[in-house]
């Protein structure tokens, strides 16, 4: 049985306009305790903001994260995304091609709805795997 992304992830996720500063954008992640965030105008996205690029794109090239938008350092389009009746064999293969561990889940039209990460995967497809586990396990504080 093929297994729609729709039931596996995560819907309503987080958005930042791309003028929120990076500042912004960090302390809403950790208020949520997510990884990543979707830069959006009105119903439009613009990109996605990962604590990856707010560490290489911003700290580390010595951005001041108060003053630095996110549109400024988060990836921009062409960003790879899924309709929520894409499956989840279209999604593995979508991280494997473009080496990525979260993508936008988007209605037609564009609009966003959701993001499937790895571990959402890794739940669903093989849920004795160690990254499963992982996946499971409660947030470190």
């Amino acid at each position: 049985m093929t297994t729609r992304i729709r039931d596996v992830m995560s819907p309503g996720t987080a958005a930042v306009e791309p003028m929120t500063t990076v500042a912004r954008a960090a302390r809403l992640m950790r208020e949520q305790d997510i990884g990543d965030v979707l830069v959006t105008y009105d119903c439009d996205l613009f990109g996605m903001l990962t604590d990856r690029d707010i560490v290489i794109r911003a700290l580390a090239e010595g951005l001041d994260p108060a003053a630095t938008s996110v549109g400024s350092v988060c990836t921009r389009p062409p960003v790879v995304t899924l309709a929520p009746d894409d499956s989840t064999d279209h999604a593995i293969e979508l991280m494997r091609r473009y080496a990525v561990r979260r993508l936008p889940v988007v209605e037609r039209g564009g609009c966003p709805v959701g993001i499937v990460s790895l571990g959402d995967l890794a739940t669903t497809e093989d849920p004795r795997s160690a990254l499963a586990d992982v996946s499971r396990a409660a947030p470190n504080r």
